[in-house]
């Protein structure tokens, strides 16, 4: 007997999520070391000393089990966004949050719809409670408002928009992505993808949006601009009904002490937060210039991370690269095959990788 016999059908037909490869998998795979990591959008700047010393303080009591409410936290939000706090739900980051959405609100019976090119997690939810996946074609590697609003029916139940989008980094205006949502009948939901958010400079509050559609479901993240991947904590902003529900099914601790403390602190720490906008806008225009050197065409981003087509084989630029040391991300699986998408880094670390590739595009003909 194979146990795949007793699993769902969607389920065995999955294939799992491929994260970036961790640091410590390349030096035992090739004896690589002085790794330098650009694949997973993570901020390079390190933890603040202010959440260093919220983790050291919060350790003291690592016996015991976490505020299962977040209450420190969903307070913290509640003020800095003006909000009731039972609009909040926390998740273990962002893709935590993303899953209950659809676990609470959508069954095989169902459809999802989302962007090509958009984030892999849309596609592995959906499939992961057998529903049915419906993806509106692209223009300029983001979403076509138009072409998903004609794709809506009856059964469609809820609708993923990032923005700006991971692995392209598009974005979208707010009046046109408002104007879409508008349109939206109430029955579905519509998530709005925030995970980048803290790198662009908004020409509007979206959060402000809650109090005129209800069907709408804010989701963000505290592992990329506030330095806490490892840590993993995320939360969604929506409809105290909608909140309610989605606390239901919601793990009681899925999110442990550290990140908690980490991410109430971390949420005020202005400074920490332009000191890693203004990082990001030199590293992007160091990597752009290094990319206009190279005669490599690149897809404008606001996110932490800029999508280059390298004009061969993306995935024997990436084997190349992991030779020298330097790890990014192909995105071959996002029908992409020439493309890679790099982090931005430090300054020095962005001139390894520039120097790296150029040496390895001039052995790829």
């Amino acid at each position: 007997m194979s146990f795949c016999d007793l699993a769902l059908d969607c389920v065995t037909q999955l294939q799992p999520y491929v994260p970036g490869k961790p640091i410590e998998e390349l030096e035992r795979e090739l004896g690589v070391t002085n790794i330098v990591k650009l694949a997973s959008n993570e901020n390079p700047l390190g933890p603040s000393d202010k959440v260093l010393a919220a983790i050291t303080e919060a350790s003291k009591d690592l016996t015991r089990y976490p505020d299962g409410n977040g209450f420190t936290l969903k307070s913290a939000l509640a003020d800095k966004y003006q909000l009731n706090v039972d609009q909040i739900t926390l998740g273990n980051g962002s893709n935590d949050v993303l899953e209950l959405i659809a676990r609470t609100f959508v069954s095989p019976n169902n459809e999802v719809l989302f962007s090509q090119y958009a984030f892999a997690i849309y596609p592995l939810v959906t499939q992961a409670i057998g529903a049915k996946a419906v993806i509106a074609p692209a223009r300029d590697y983001g979403h076509d408002l138009q072409a998903m609003s004609t794709l809506i029916t009856d059964k469609t139940k809820l609708i993923f928009i990032a923005n700006p989008n991971n692995p392209t980094g598009t974005y979208l205006v707010a009046d046109e992505l408002e104007a879409f949502i508008a349109q939206v009948p109430q029955q579905t939901l519509v998530v709005l993808d925030e995970a980048y958010v803290e790198y662009g400079d908004l020409d509007v509050n979206t959060i402000d949006w809650l109090e005129k559609y209800s069907n709408l479901i804010i989701t963000r993240t505290f592992s990329k601009a506030y330095g806490l991947a490892g840590l993993r904590v995320g939360y969604a902003l929506s409809h105290l009904e909608v909140a309610d529900l989605l606390n239901r099914i919601r793990q009681p601790f899925n999110v442990n002490a550290l990140a908690l403390a980490s991410a109430a602190v971390a949420l005020k720490d202005d400074a920490y937060i332009a000191q890693t906008k203004q990082l990001n806008k030199q590293g992007m225009a160091q990597l752009i210039a290094g990319f206009d050197r190279l005669a490599l065409s690149y897809i404008p981003s606001k996110g932490n991370f800029i999508t280059v087509d390298v004009q061969r084989n993306a995935e024997e630029v990436f084997s190349g690269l992991l030779h020298q040391g330097v790890i990014v991300r192909p995105v071959g699986n996002y029908g992409l095959p020439q493309h890679i998408r790099v982090s931005i880094g430090l300054e020095e670390e962005n001139q390894r990788f520039l120097d790296a590739l150029t040496t390895i595009l001039g052995k790829i003909s």
